[in-house]
């Protein structure tokens, strides 16, 4: 592992320094995984969120202007089916936070597995939740989950999403304790945030014991508080990416849509730093233009962008890391 000046060099590095880093990370990423890259297919089931994120389209003050969707269960039964049929074996299900679609997620969750016969990582990305709502998607499927930090500073996390870091902290220990398979995330480059801030982003992945990790660096979205921000830096964000490499070889690591959205080769170059993870987008057509992760015109990851940066990359996708690995809670079973 790194230490902290290490980290933080990492963060620094441009031209040639920058490149052994990058190299460094694809090395270790070849040690632990070959020359792979996991696919996951999305389904974005709502675009209705609780939370008031200051730099989310989606944001709670803007629910009234929007024009909100929510899928059934049926639809997202089906949504899964053609992710089946493209071969991938890993259903992410996200939106907005809000619990109005829960019972559809319930719903569709057992009937998604048997879609598969079982052969199925059901990834859920929907948000704080009490901890027996975590559990009973766990007893219905659910293999892992995505909760990210978002940032580790808790006064820029209070201002920004106006709501703790900490209560955001006991949802991933209750996901971990529960024994799903947790991802956290950053945004680099937010508004008032400091380069040592990003430090404590890598580290707090580190003491979390996480198993997935993405990096995205921030998109000053429309009608959001921050749409006037400077957008942010693609090469902090890659810069992060492959020191999470580097100080936790075995994460998984997506290259994230946003790359792509902020510059032209973004998720080719995430995974020239050392990603091993992307996602295509199946959420309906009427619906991509209504989910405002990062407004209208955000970049919508298909299959065959995937499949040619893969390529290029001289690498090939694959399906889910953790369909035969057992959870931490399945071996201390074993072990008893």
């Amino acid at each position: 592992m790194l230490t902290r000046s290490e980290i933080r060099g990492c963060l620094t590095a441009r031209g040639a320094a920058q490149e052994e880093l990058f190299a460094e990370a694809r090395r270790l990423r070849e040690e632990h995984f070959g020359p792979t890259v996991v696919l996951r297919g999305v389904i974005e089931i709502t675009n209705v969120c609780r939370v008031n994120c200051d730099y989310c389209p989606m944001r709670r003050d803007n629910t009234s202007d929007n024009d909100r969707y929510f899928m059934n269960s049926d639809d997202i039964v089906a949504r899964a089916r053609e992710i089946r049929d493209a071969g991938i074996d890993i259903i992410l299900v996200q939106g907005g936070e809000t619990p109005r679609n829960l019972s559809a997620v319930e719903e569709a969750m057992p009937r998604i597995r048997e879609l598969f016969d079982g052969r199925v990582e059901i990834l859920l990305n929907l948000g704080n939740m009490r901890r027996g709502q975590y559990e009973r998607l766990r007893e219905l499927g659910g293999t892992s989950y995505i909760l990210k930090h978002e940032t580790s500073d808790p006064r820029l996390h209070e201002a920004l999403r106006h709501e703790s870091l900490e209560e955001r902290l006991r949802c991933m220990r209750d996901l971990l304790d529960l024994g799903y398979r947790v991802g956290t995330g950053l945004i680099s480059s937010l508004p008032g945030q400091s380069l040592d801030s990003i430090v404590d982003d890598i580290e707090l992945a580190a003491s979390l014991g996480v198993h997935m990790c993405s990096v995205s660096p921030f998109v000053p979205a429309p009608n959001t508080p921050l749409q006037l921000a400077p957008i942010g830096s693609n090469e902090l964000a890659l810069n992060a990416l492959a020191a999470l490499r580097v100080h936790l070889p075995s994460l998984l690591i997506p290259s994230v849509s946003a790359l792509e959205k902020t510059s032209q080769g973004g998720q080719s170059r995430g995974l020239a730093a050392g990603a091993n993870v992307m996602t295509v987008n199946f959420t309906g057509e009427a619906d991509l233009s209504r989910y405002l992760i990062y407004g209208k015109d955000r970049y919508v990851v298909r299959k065959q962008h995937v499949q040619d940066l893969v390529a290029q990359a001289g690498m090939r996708t694959r399906g889910s890391v953790f369909l035969d690995a057992p959870t931490t809670s399945d071996a201390l079973k074993y072990a008893s």
